[in-house]
């Protein structure tokens, strides 16, 4: 049987560089001085929503209480409260009567994600430009070069957790806090539906528009940062296969053993 233990050592395996943590989660990472702090709920909560942005849960993955409550050794009140605040996010499905599932955005809901990054994310990318500092374009630098790695080795989900990382540091950047919350929440919708729909790997981000918005970055650009940022998006929706299509079934426990191992 997995263990939650090795379970969460699998999973944060992934955490590379101090500010490679999750897509949209505030809990403290392994490397703050707090995190010892951190509930089995807080675990959980933090590898479910690493696993599902790095897509190995799937849109529309049952996430059974009992498989849960095996796979992470603890109560099923504690899987409960997890779910509940992966719900919160978003990220999980809670239906009545059938239990809870990994989030499964529509067709229609997809395009509504990307129409307001479209009407978010240019408009901080120039923002983010105009107040640049050294250290900001360190964080933005540390991202691409994880990114990269991560797609050397063959880890496409990685890669794009790291993505959407990369543009929320973006909006953090730009110093508009409430826009930064928007755009977090948006981030983790897309990577559901580019779990969902993407027809090509260029959805995870292609390198080059990140390379061309650091160097927008750098010159302190606003505009051209504003205009990159704007491509880049349709770009990405380009990528995507917005039809219905079929999904099979999914087995949680095969799902969770292959990413933690047998250890």
């Amino acid at each position: 049987m997995l263990s939650v233990k090795c379970l969460y050592r699998a999973v944060h395996t992934y955490k590379m560089i101090p500010m490679d943590n999750l897509i949209h989660h505030p809990m403290e990472t392994s490397l703050s001085p707090t995190a010892n702090r951190e509930t089995p709920r807080d675990r959980m909560v933090q590898a479910l929503s690493q696993a599902i942005h790095e897509h190995h849960l799937a849109p529309g993955t049952k996430l059974g209480e009992d498989e849960l409550s095996d796979v992470f050794s603890v109560s099923r009140t504690v899987v409960r409260s997890a779910l509940q605040s992966l719900a919160h996010e978003n990220l999980v499905e809670l239906k009545r009567n059938r239990g809870a599932f990994v989030a499964r955005p529509t067709i229609r809901e997809a395009r509504e994600v990307f129409e307001a990054r479209a009407l978010l994310e240019p408009r901080t990318a120039r923002s983010a430009a105009e107040r640049m500092t050294p250290e900001g374009l360190a964080i933005l630098e540390a991202h691409i070069e994880a990114e990269h790695k991560a797609l050397a080795a063959g880890e496409a989900g990685k890669a794009l957790r790291l993505s959407g990382q990369f543009h929320i540091e973006i909006s953090r950047l730009a110093d508009q806090t409430i826009i930064a919350n928007f755009i977090e929440q948006l981030i983790a919708r897309s990577s559901l539906v580019i779990a969902l729909y993407w027809q090509r790997q260029s959805a995870l981000c292609d390198k080059h528009a990140h390379h061309a918005l650091m160097e927008a970055f750098r010159a302190a650009d606003g505009k051209e940062a504003e205009a990159l940022m704007t491509s880049h998006l349709v770009d990405i929706v380009s990528a995507l296969d917005l039809r219905e299509r079929p999904h099979g079934d999914t087995n949680l426990k095969d799902i969770l053993s292959r990413i933690g191992g047998t250890g």
